[in-house]
């Protein structure tokens, strides 16, 4: 298993004023590691994931990413320390290209604020650095190098999904967090994007993996958790959690 951090939640509780979503949950992801996040919606995924994120604070609980406490920090500094967040819904610049999408992903990253984006983007965009990175993940997103110069709003669902991670991936994380990345695809691009997380983990990277196609997760996820109104109700291997009948009935949705 890959050397680095473990992302540990101990204990996280969230509320949106008075209504709780989040309740005591506490969970581990190892270096390495894809673990699936399951639950039916109003379970308490996103807002769990988004807590880690920093867009969200935390009422009650203690985030730690190796000896970073993530808890209460403002996303910028959360992602300074190696973590990116692929939300739902995307929520890409759809006027930009797909390259500026990308350049964007990494200079927010090392910015640290929108307010630094009146500085100079030219010499980011110049760089040695960022060149190589936008190889990187045009090696691995090939569709989205042949659509580069295209407006990011006219790419179809499965190409905005790969756009996103790979503006995650701009920042080279040590830790992605996934937000229900197949939302309204069709089963083939699932299996595809899925299918390059698992490349990702075997290339050592860490992924927190927030989805409603529990099958399908399961079948790329060493472990997993699920949620019900908030809280951790069950953990265990993919293997387990998928052999389970009554994991699959009463929480998941599966026969």
């Amino acid at each position: 298993m890959p050397d680095g951090p473990s992302l540990d939640i101990r204990d996280l509780s969230v509320h949106y004023g008075r209504v709780q979503a989040v309740r005591r949950a506490s969970l581990e992801v190892h270096p390495g590691e894809i673990v699936a996040l399951l639950g039916a919606n109003g379970a308490g995924k996103s807002s769990l994931l988004r807590t880690v994120a920093g867009l969200q604070a935390p009422s009650e609980g203690e985030i730690h990413w190796g000896a970073e406490r993530l808890d209460g920090l403002p996303p910028h500094r959360v992602s300074a320390t190696g973590l990116a967040l692929v939300p739902e819904g995307r929520q890409l610049l759809a006027s930009m290209s797909v390259r500026d999408n990308l350049l964007l992903g990494a200079y927010l990253h090392h910015a640290g604020s929108l307010g630094a984006l009146l500085g100079p983007v030219g010499r980011v965009y110049g760089s040695r650095a960022m060149r190589e990175r936008l190889e990187g993940v045009f090696a691995l997103f090939p569709r989205l190098a042949e659509r580069q110069g295209q407006v990011s709003g006219s790419l179809s669902g499965g190409e905005q999904q790969m756009l996103a991670i790979a503006r995650a991936l701009m920042s080279s994380p040590r830790l992605l967090l996934l937000d229900e990345p197949s939302i309204g695809l069709a089963p083939n691009l699932v299996r595809e994007i899925l299918g390059l997380l698992a490349r990702l983990r075997e290339e050592g990277l860490t992924v927190l993996l927030v989805e409603q196609d529990a099958r399908a997760a399961l079948r790329i996820a060493d472990r997993g958790y699920v949620m019900e109104t908030g809280r951790i109700v069950a953990e265990g291997s993919a293997r387990e959690i998928l052999s389970s009948d009554r994991l699959r009935r009463a929480y998941l949705g599966m026969v």
